[in-house]
């Protein structure tokens, strides 16, 4: 029996995805056929940019909602932590060291990571260094090109 991947969302996330399906398969499928058409309409497909672009769009599109498709098909709720330990799902206030000022991050998985909007992913190099700490915790991790940071754990929500 084949393992399916179990992708972790939020139930925020999982609306989002639910979301940008809806627009794909309603709006921007609906979009590219007709500028398939208009491009039709234009005569010669073999030097037609227009209906080229129009084709690589509906691929595109068409590529996009099978790969929602299918995470919707195998994926988990992240469930609340109460616990007061950093999990998948927490926001964690952390200060480097050296910073005058806190830092807040949402620990998410992978598909939902945004790091400029504080959503860093559970198997990021900090994502994974955070999980299972406390408030007053101190972590030391490497970042991906190898440089050493530490930080100090403010809190867990």
């Amino acid at each position: 029996m084949v393992n399916k991947v179990q992708h972790e969302l939020t139930e925020s996330g999982k609306k989002d995805l639910e979301k940008e399906l809806k627009e794909l398969r309603e709006v921007k499928r609906e979009e590219n056929i007709k500028a398939l058409q208009e491009a039709r309409a234009q005569g010669d497909l073999s030097e037609n940019a227009d209906y080229d672009s129009a084709k690589e769009e509906q691929a595109k599109i068409n590529a996009r909602i099978i790969e929602i498709e299918n995470i919707l098909k195998n994926f988990v709720i992240i469930k609340k932590d109460t616990s007061g330990l950093v999990a998948t799902g927490s926001t964690v206030e952390v200060l480097f060291d050296g910073e005058a000022k806190a830092e807040k991050f949402q620990v998410i998985g992978t598909l939902q990571t945004d790091p400029l909007s504080g959503k860093i992913s559970n198997k990021s190099p900090l994502g994974k260094a955070l999980l299972g700490k406390k408030a007053g915790d101190k972590v030391t991790y490497k970042s991906e090109n190898g440089q050493s940071f530490t930080v100090t754990v403010k809190g867990v929500k």
